[in-house]
């Protein structure tokens, strides 16, 4: 009956749009497929562009420390105080996540949702007692997966050079039924490449845990990508380089 009540607010909650900023060195900038020597910078004025998000009509900011994602100990919360006091923008972020004093510190900053990638790969039983400590509402789980030639969807973890034992399956399935409610899955191979997101991995899952609200991200690249990721079940998506490179603005985005 959970599950059945989970799927039913699932499908009743808006779609929401994520404008995602990466944040490297003080500046925006995206990697493709998670390479820190394949960079493209995009400004040195995060909370600038942060504003004009807000100003045509956002809601939520995909925020991300990729200085913090390869060395941990997340950096950006005097950024992410000032995104909440001068835009109102509810932020989910993530990036070096370590321990349980990073979800704290965090989310204290005023952070609406923490975003735990590989630690959840790692030490899945901690990211659970998480959740069930701060709330379901405050944790993301990020799971970035990789289809091998069989067609099973793998977890690649340590800057995505080895392979976690656990599949996406096993992880999606075993989140949903601790309580997650929330989850951001990219399929590596799309990530940062304009080449459209995988609406079959969207597909997959919402078939493997229907009570997961998962959101869409990697690959997006024109208007059409987003209507078609909520056909597949989606609760959201992420709108990265597309947005950052004018292929769209947000008012478009929104307007889908």
């Amino acid at each position: 009956m959970s599950a059945a009540v989970s799927t039913s607010a699932s499908a009743a909650a808006p779609f929401q749009h994520y404008p995602a900023i990466d944040v490297r060195d003080g500046r925006v900038v995206r990697l493709a497929q998670g390479d820190y020597a394949r960079e493209t910078r995009y400004g040195d004025d995060p909370l600038a562009l942060i504003r004009d998000y807000a100003a045509h009509g956002a809601d939520w900011l995909h925020l991300v420390d990729l200085d913090a994602a390869r060395a941990g100990g997340y950096t950006l919360a005097p950024l992410l105080r000032r995104i909440i006091d001068s835009t109102g923008l509810r932020v989910q972020t993530g990036g070096g996540v370590r321990c349980r004093d990073d979800v704290a510190r965090i989310l204290k900053a005023g952070a609406a949702r923490v975003v735990v990638g590989s630690l959840a790969v790692r030490q899945t039983d901690t990211v659970l007692a998480w959740i069930a400590e701060f709330g379901a509402e405050c944790i993301t789980v990020a799971l970035d997966a990789r289809q091998d030639d069989a067609g099973i969807w793998r977890l690649p973890v340590h800057g995505w050079t080895e392979t976690a034992a656990e599949t996406l399956d096993d992880l999606a399935v075993r989140f949903a039924d601790g309580g997650l409610i929330h989850l951001l899955s990219t399929d590596i191979a799309r990530d940062g490449m304009l080449s459209g997101p995988n609406l079959s991995l969207y597909r997959h899952l919402r078939a493997i845990a229907p009570s997961l609200q998962v959101q869409a991200s990697g690959g997006v690249r024109e208007l059409a990508d987003i209507p078609a990721a909520r056909a597949q079940g989606c609760a959201g998506i992420v709108l990265g380089r597309a947005l950052l490179e004018g292929r769209f603005s947000l008012p478009e985005a929104l307007a889908c």
